[in-house]
């Protein structure tokens, strides 16, 4: 069973971000979201690329998953369906590339502040490519994003 800081935390963020979400993003809940409302570790996001940018009119899911450590372990999150974003720090299998969902996680982060972080990314991105090493990451990954020892290239 889960540490209740770590539900209470959860039950917090979900509440202020379904109240007031960025622009661009909502939680699913429920049996919608695939998820049943007594299950706090799983989420389903949707995020719509921000008008003026290359994801304009686009539709993403995003998936966070939280240990029983969180906030003091980042989330794991990850794109997940049929459109996976093509961006320079996006692998294919939905993984991301992004310094606060591994080394700079601190616990005064939160699921808004991951999902603000990756609209910026989208909303930056000059050219819609896969990183350099997609193919030889997605066949030689673990299977959660967490897991995986990130090198961050500048760009």
């Amino acid at each position: 069973m889960a540490d209740s800081s770590c539900m209470r935390r959860l039950a917090k963020e979900l509440q202020q971000l379904m109240g007031e979400p960025p622009a661009g993003v909502k939680v699913v809940v429920g049996e919608e979201g695939g998820r049943s409302s007594d299950d706090m570790r799983t989420w389903t996001v949707n995020v719509e690329g921000a008008t003026g940018t290359l994801y304009e009119g686009e539709h993403f899911v995003l998936q966070f998953r939280f240990s029983d450590s969180y906030p003091f372990s980042s989330p794991e999150v990850m794109f997940v369906g049929e459109h996976i974003p093509i961006h320079p720090h996006i692998y294919s299998n939905g993984h991301i590339c992004l310094s606060i969902l591994a080394d700079d996680w601190t616990p005064a982060l939160s699921v808004q502040s991951v999902c603000l972080s990756i609209l910026s990314m989208l909303s930056s991105c000059k050219e819609k490519k896969r990183p350099p090493d997609n193919a030889l990451y997605v066949r030689t990954c673990s299977k959660n994003p967490s897991k995986t020892r990130w090198w961050f290239h500048g760009e």
